[in-house]
């Protein structure tokens, strides 16, 4: 019987495993960096030990600190969740060699599966099928020069160990394929420290469809249903569903009796995920398998009643799997979105700073799997994630509607996320039809406006601007005084705003330009502002931190900064040539030295936040008068970077 469960991750995962696990009996141990002292899992756990500092290759990367954990708290199981060293198959070994049990598959496994070359021969030799391509042991470039021609374009290059988009190329034309191989294998030996490469035949806006598998040690092996994932930005899953939409019965047995003989092939003990690609005519391709727990887990519990932490653990004790596949039954339908700490305004930049409000939405059919709350910061140091939203119901539409709710009636202040771009991807037509392939974002979904930066309009404006005039503490209601004008200005982006504010009573009308916009106030209280907006009701959240004000309402978030009291140029303002860094991270490389002239646009330094490089920009024309940080530092958002001074006050200060 095994008793205390060490789980060798962070977040959300780790939040997810220690529910289970405590409502099984198991004690629970928690492992932490510096950087996660306060975090949810860790206060959530019996037990709790820090590994290390905040990089990850210190921390939750280094196995023999997690080992060490395990002996000093007696645990006798290993959790790894996903990432990390999940599909690590040393990792694996280290922990049965340490008398501990790996609750994942046996390391031969995840080695295999961990070779793309090496997994797909070993499909084709279990009659599972595979994309056409090369993947013999010669990789070398005129190897696969030579491959490429027989296969034909357009062709996918790929990393051999890789994951998640890195050391892939797709190749239209054979003009292309030298320089991309090349590009492939430097990316590859950088992510992976491998560079070994195969081929495959593209398969054009393919569904990407994967099943979820179980096996346990007496030869039961299962398949629990499919989760359609095709809707991804640059390989990396954005939406998750079960089932699909595109799925029939039919394909969906196929499918997984063939991720079956996967599991089979490899001897798989545990929960395991086989992907495949879909073509436009239902034909299926192995892409990959993924030896440990998905992040979309949660959609087949929903559509399953099935805990697969739960099963996880069973099989780890050497139990048989819980169900026969004769006894598996889908049930209604989920969705699963990621929410991150990002801005899909602006390519996606990671944001990070206190999370000063995050309240998830209640309502029948939903799931939050989070791993953070109100008053937690979040840091460069990791991935993004907030919090999995995931809806269930009856049909489609149903989970469909329910997420859109969800998802507009989270509250998140403090970090910009991508909380509209989400809803607005479930909301749109083509999704809701059915029909996103993977290269829905990229062609359908590419203009939607959540993608592109967008100035709050007057309404949104006259709802900050009704909050600052009234105060935030909604304790006093306005007086029915004559009515008075005041101007405030408010910073948004790099745009400022001059507003004219009247106020007569509990009316408040805003002129911007030659646009007024009328507000009743109805109520305030709690960060609650009610106001009757053309003889409808409606409820804004806000909170207020400083001058900087965030609000949400009709599904969407913005923020603005009073500046009324401010200089109208502010030292940090547009053009102002006070370059501060855009988020918390580390200087990785310093572009230019001080008397260098640069262009505005001009790449200053580079910052690396969790796990991404950010060009930082000159925002003016001039020269580098001051540099005030190096390669190695670590930078707080919005610390001073670099000052740059225009020609002629350069050329003053130098020539006395």
């Amino acid at each position: 019987m095994l008793k205390k469960l060490l789980i060798a991750n962070r977040g959300e995962i780790a939040v997810r495993v220690i529910r289970t696990a405590k409502a099984l009996g198991y004690r629970t141990v928690a492992v932490y960096s510096e950087a996660d002292a306060k975090a949810m899992h860790v206060e959530l756990a019996d037990e709790a030990v820090c590994i290390g500092p905040a990089q990850v290759s210190a921390s939750y990367l280094n196995s023999d600190a997690i080992l060490d954990a395990a002996r000093k708290t007696s645990a006798d199981c290993i959790h790894p969740g996903y990432g990390f060293l999940s599909e690590n198959a040393a990792f694996a070994n280290a922990c049965k060699d340490a008398g501990l049990v790996f609750i994942g598959p046996p390391a031969s496994a995840i080695e295999l599966m961990g070779s793309k070359r090496r997994s797909k021969i070993a499909m084709q030799q279990a009659g599972v099928p595979v994309v056409p391509g090369y993947e013999g042991d010669d990789a070398s470039d005129d190897q696969l020069i030579a491959a490429a021609k027989e296969i034909g374009y357009p062709l996918m290059i790929k990393a051999s160990a890789g994951g998640g988009g890195r050391g892939m190329r797709l190749v239209e034309s054979e003009s292309g394929l030298a320089e991309s191989i090349r590009r492939a294998r430097s990316e590859s030996k950088q992510a992976f420290g491998d560079n070994e490469l195969i081929l495959e035949k593209a398969v054009i806006e393919p569904r990407h469809v994967e099943i979820q598998v179980f096996a346990d040690r007496h030869g039961n092996v299962v398949y629990l249903g499919e989760r359609d994932c095709s809707v991804q930005r640059r390989h990396q899953k954005v939406v998750e569903e079960a089932p699909s939409p595109f799925v029939t019965p039919e394909l969906r047995k196929a499918m997984g009796e063939a991720a079956v003989k996967a599991a089979r092939a490899c001897h798989y003990e545990g929960a395991g995920t086989v992907e495949f690609l879909v073509d436009k005519n239902r034909n299926f391709y192995f892409l990959e398998m993924n030896t440990r727990l998905q992040v979309e887990h949660p959609v087949t519990e929903l559509i399953t009643g099935q805990d697969l932490v739960a099963w996880q653990l069973t099989v780890a004790e050497g139990l048989a799997l819980p169900l026969a596949q004769d006894d598996i039954c889908l049930n209604g339908h989920a969705i699963e979105v990621r929410l991150y700490a990002e801005d899909p305004a602006y390519g996606f930049t990671p944001q990070t700073g206190l999370l000063c409000a995050f309240e998830p939405a209640e309502g029948e059919g939903l799931r939050y799997d989070s791993g953070v709350r109100t008053g937690d910061t979040i840091t460069p140091h990791y991935d993004p994630m907030l919090a999995k939203v995931i809806a269930w119901g009856q049909n489609r539409n149903e989970a469909r509607r329910r997420l859109i709710r969800a998802l507009e009636d989270t509250t998140v202040f403090g970090v910009t996320t991508n909380r509209h771009f989400l809803s607005r991807i479930i909301a749109n037509e083509t999704f809701g039809a059915g029909e996103a392939t993977t290269a829905f974002l990229q062609q359908t979904f590419s203009n939607d406006p959540s993608l592109h930066p967008q100035t709050p309009d007057i309404r949104q404006l006259a709802l900050a601007a009704c909050v600052l005039d009234h105060g935030t503490s909604g304790q006093s209601a306005w007086s029915n005084a004559p009515a008075t004008m005041t101007p405030i200005r408010l910073e948004t982006g790099d745009t400022t705003v001059e507003l004219l504010v009247t106020r007569n009573g509990h009316r408040l009308s805003v002129l911007m330009g030659e646009n007024r916009h009328t507000l009743i106030l109805d109520n305030q209280h709690d960060g609650q502002l009610s106001v009757i907006d053309n003889g409808v009701r409606q409820t804004c959240h806000y909170h207020r931190q400083g001058e900087l004000l965030f609000l949400q309402a009709f599904g969407q978030s913005w923020s603005v900064r009073d500046v009324t009291h401010q200089p109208s140029q502010g030292a940090a303002s547009a053009g102002s040539g006070r370059i501060q860094a855009t988020m918390d991270g580390a200087i990785i490389n310093v572009v230019v030295e001080a008397g260098q002239s640069v262009r505005q646009g001009d790449t200053l330094v580079i910052l690396e936040a969790m796990k991404m490089e950010h060009p930082v920009t000159a925002d003016r024309d001039g020269v580098v008068s001051e540099l005030y940080a190096g390669m190695g530092d670590q930078v707080k958002r919005n610390q001073l970077l670099v000052e740059i001074i225009a020609n002629e006050s350069f050329e003053k200060e130098n020539n006395g």
